[in-house]
C-alpha cells in the first residue's frame, strides 16, 4: 500500500455546507472509503490549507480518481502529495 498526503482548501460553497453540516466531514471521508482509499488519519489547519488528510491507496490512480470526484463538486480543491516512510525512504538512498 502507498501513503499519500492530500491538501484541502475549502472554496465559499464548501464552507457554508461545512458550517451548516460539520459532520459533512465525515461523511465525505466515507465516501473516500467506499472508493477504495483508507483515511488514517486528517486534521484541520490554519494556513493555506485547511485540511491535511493522510490517506492510504493501493496506488496513485486510485487517489486520482478520489481526488477527481472531490473537485469535481467545485466546492474545494485538492492538492496531493506521494509520501515516501523514512526507513523506506534511507533504504532507496543506499541503492
Amino acid at each position: 500500500m502507498a501513503t499519500f498526503l492530500m491538501l484541502s482548501t475549502l472554496g465559499p460553497e464548501g464552507m457554508s455546507t461545512l458550517r451548516d453540516n460539520p459532520v459533512r466531514l465525515k461523511e465525505v471521508n466515507e465516501e473516500v472509503e467506499s472508493m477504495g482509499v483508507r483515511v488514517l488519519s486528517q486534521w484541520a489547519v490554519l494556513g493555506p490549507y485547511d485540511f491535511v488528510t493522510v490517506l492510504e491507496a493501493d496506488d496513485a490512480e486510485a487517489v486520482s480518481r478520489v481526488a477527481l470526484m472531490l473537485g469535481a463538486r467545485g466546492t474545494l480543491k485538492t492538492q496531493t502529495l506521494s509520501a515516501i516512510p523514512i526507513d523506506d525512504y534511507i533504504a532507496a538512498l543506499g541503492r
